[in-house]
């Protein structure tokens, strides 16, 4: 009998918990477009214009919520009279989705941060009868809290509106929007009675706001002027208006607890914890203040924040925070950890009943030794389920879902990661990306809702990110091969098969890493502070790397004006100079320790003197690999002189020293014009010669020594002043065509 009611108990507990579950996963679905129909398809009849210029009168542009009745995106394309087409969708983003489906595998166009090829056929193809492009995922989300500071920091409106545009056309509807965030935190502060020098004191410069978000880095690169918070906050107006007119579901900032030193001043008897200090900096410009969310003072602030962003910004009923981004929590008893999400949470449902959590999920991986079973449930069963999404945030390489029962029922979004800190460097895990959604999908009692890109840094490797978008609306993978064949057909519009072939060794190779775990930091010697024990491993076969080079230099005289074409001939003959300047290292390392002086000038003279200073004049011969236009960008956000000044000092320290003292040195490495000449190339022309001194004099190389004086080269560099070209110098093919005719020869002899 006892047995009965203890049955009958429990499965009455486990309906009660199943329409909980349900219920609060219908919390989800109203995550909705907010615009009107009428608004999204003026913003997709406005996108077309300006992409496509008189050629968007061919579309006929029709949102109608009605046409999906689950939530999910859909699009459906006929032909009209007049050879027009005719495209109908669900929000926005899906109208913009499906056209740019048509433009691509209809008419062989082709939309990229590095060009756009759009020799649209005339009249437009006709299609018989409906073409649906429908998605099974529920969210498409994008942007990494750290590419705010790698890529986007300083970016003007225009450059925001064709990223915007490039969003909806590749079936982004859910976009993190962190612009701006600082002048609401400053009236918070100031409200509660902190004064302005403490807050100096908080915020870092623009290029390391990223960190200070996340309570690793304060006041480093600052302090902020006050101008900068007014362009950003009216920038931010217009991003989120230009969003949510598409459909989108912009994702806003809440309260982690991260709280500036003063409030120690103000509030002596608060629970506030000092943390230890992040990565290698010390307590000058790290160790966090970190409010207690079980304290009566984070609710206030939280809510006094987030009631701020809600007046200021509106809102879509979803934040994202994150509560112990590479930081350990006090302690590891799961009753405190779900009190410390549970804490959160109802931080924001304080202000804005409806309050959605989406919480990046990279504690997971960072800090695997700490985030146990135990300990990641109880964080994650804090919040309600079905009211937190967590974003898996490097699936391809290191995915958390299948580890964690799919999360412990919360919704996960599985996202491709990529790339750290913006690095240069070709690179592609594509046979994960395209086999890895659809094993989520099919995970037993998956809470899958949705693919996403997290990249550190973007602007690179386009390929990898059109792919990853349109598996986004795929039933099932797709075949590789045939998938770049068509790639390269409608980047170039070309039809040789010299392209095709090369970008299916590029596939083959470079862009399928299989190495477990592996993280895309450029590794090469070329961006790294020398030294006789540096990485030399790739994960590609070479020699499919430079037949591709090959093949595409020889695709190059009937294409030398495209500029998709110009873009990928410098970045894989940058490739392979990288690669190439690993052999001459190896050389180096190899004549020094044989103590064979002739053969250390020859291979130290053939790189500090031809291969660095032709690899620089290559990238300066195109606008997307020049330093000049990083610094300008970051320069004409100032109002003034000092302002101009200051954010040069930070755009040039964060892809070179990234801190005051190299503490996480050469992270964000860029191959850009100017900076392999003034930066790379410097460091390695010291290298050289120390090693031909050691050599000469009989005496041993010594890194400590070599540090201290290559520091001096490295920080010459962030202070320099020096104005660099924002446009782009010399023939790209004429300097291309003589790199290889060097090049491809050695690159080949080293084969053998």
């Amino acid at each position: 009998m006892i047995h009965c009611i203890r049955s009958a108990l429990l499965a009455l507990l486990f309906v009660t918990l199943l329409q909980s579950v349900c219920s609060d996963f219908q919390t989800l679905a109203r995550l909705r477009a907010k615009a009107s129909d009428k608004t999204q398809s003026r913003a997709v009849v406005d996108l077309l214009r300006r992409l496509l210029g008189n050629r968007s009168r061919d579309f006929i542009v029709s949102v109608n919520r009605t046409l999906s009745n689950d939530t999910l995106d859909v699009c459906e394309l006929r032909s009209a009279k007049n050879n027009k087409i005719l495209a109908v969708g669900s929000t926005g983003v899906a109208v913009a989705t499906g056209i740019y489906n048509y433009l691509k595998y209809f008419c062989n166009c082709h939309v990229s941060w590095s060009g756009d090829q759009l020799n649209i056929p005339q009249p437009l193809p006709p299609l018989t009868g409906v073409l649906r492009i429908n998605t099974p995922h529920r969210f498409r989300y994008y942007q990494n809290v750290c590419t705010q500071s790698y890529s986007s920091v300083w970016w003007d409106w225009p450059r925001w509106q064709r990223e915007i545009d490039w969003m909806a056309l590749n079936g982004i509807n859910l976009p993190l929007a962190f612009t701006g965030q600082e002048v609401l935190w400053q009236e918070v502060y100031l409200s509660l009675g902190l004064n302005q020098t403490e807050l100096d004191h908080f915020f870092t410069g623009p290029a390391f706001l990223a960190w200070n978000r996340m309570g690793n880095l304060f006041q480093w690169g600052g302090p902020l002027p006050q101008s900068w918070h007014v362009k950003q906050l009216y920038l931010q107006f217009k991003i989120l208006d230009r969003m949510r007119s598409f459909g989108m579901i912009p994702v806003l900032p809440a309260f982690s607890g991260i709280v500036p030193e003063g409030i120690t001043r103000l509030f002596p008897q608060a629970n506030v914890t000092k943390l230890n200090p992040w990565s290698h900096f010390n307590c000058t410009y790290s160790c966090a203040y970190v409010l207690d969310p079980r304290d009566p003072l984070f609710q206030r602030i939280g809510a006094l924040f987030l009631t701020q962003v809600m007046k200021e910004f509106g809102t879509d009923h979803i934040y994202n925070t994150d509560t112990f981004n590479e930081m350990a929590p006090a302690s590891s008893d799961p009753a405190y950890l779900a009190s410390i999400s549970r804490a959160v949470f109802n931080t924001m449902t304080s202000v804005d009943p409806q309050a959605i959590w989406l919480m990046q999920g990279w504690l997971f991986i960072s800090d695997p030794s700490f985030w146990k079973p135990d300990q990641v449930k109880a964080l994650l069963h804090g919040v309600p389920l079905g009211r937190m999404i967590v974003l898996d945030l490097f699936a391809e390489s290191m995915p958390v879902y299948s580890s964690t029962n799919s999360f412990y029922g919360q919704p996960f979004i599985w996202c491709m990661l990529h790339n750290f800190g913006g690095n240069s460097g070709l690179f592609g895990t594509v046979e994960s990306i395209n086999s890895g959604p659809f094993d989520a999908i099919r995970f037993p009692n998956s809470t899958l809702v949705g693919l996403g890109l997290t990249p550190e840094g973007i602007e690179q490797n386009p390929v990898i990110y059109e792919l990853m978008s349109e598996l986004a609306w795929r039933k099932e993978p797709v075949n590789l091969s045939k998938w770049v064949s068509l790639y390269a057909l409608r980047r170039y519009g070309s039809m040789d098969e010299n392209l095709t072939v090369a970008w299916q060794l590029l596939f083959h190779s470079v862009y399928n890493c299989t190495l477990p775990q592996y993280k895309n930091h450029n590794r090469s010697p070329l961006v790294h502070r020398p030294s006789l024990h540096m990485q030399t491993d790739i994960w590609y076969e070479p020699a499919d790397f430079y037949k591709a080079w090959k093949l595409l230099f020889e695709a190059a005289p009937g294409l030398a004006t495209l500029e998709t074409f110009r873009y990928d001939l410098v970045d894989v003959t940058r490739q392979a100079l990288q690669l190439l300047t690993t052999e001459f290292y190896k050389e180096i390392r190899n004549a020094f320790q044989t103590q064979k002086l002739p053969d250390l000038l020859t291979a130290g003279g053939v790189l500090v003197y031809d291969l660095l200073p032709e690899l620089d004049h290559l990238l300066s011969s195109n606008e997307h690999f020049l330093l000049g236009v990083w610094l300008e960008q970051a320069q004409s956000q100032g109002v003034d002189e000092h302002e101009a000044q200051l954010y040069d000092i930070n755009a040039r320290n964060q892809i070179t020293l990234w801190g005051p003292d190299g503490e996480i040195l050469d992270y964000a490495s860029k191959e850009w014009g100017g900076l392999v000449e003034d930066y790379y190339l410097q460091r390695w022309g010291l290298f050289v010669n120390t090693l031909v001194e050691c050599l000469d004099r009989g005496r041993p190389f010594k890194q400590d020594v070599f540090n201290q004086a290559v520091f001096q080269v490295e920080k010459g560099f962030v202070y320099n002043q020096r104005k660099y070209p924002s446009k782009p110098l010399g023939d790209t093919y004429e300097i291309a065509h003589r790199i290889f005719l060097k090049y491809y020869p050695y690159a080949l002899k080293r084969l053998k």
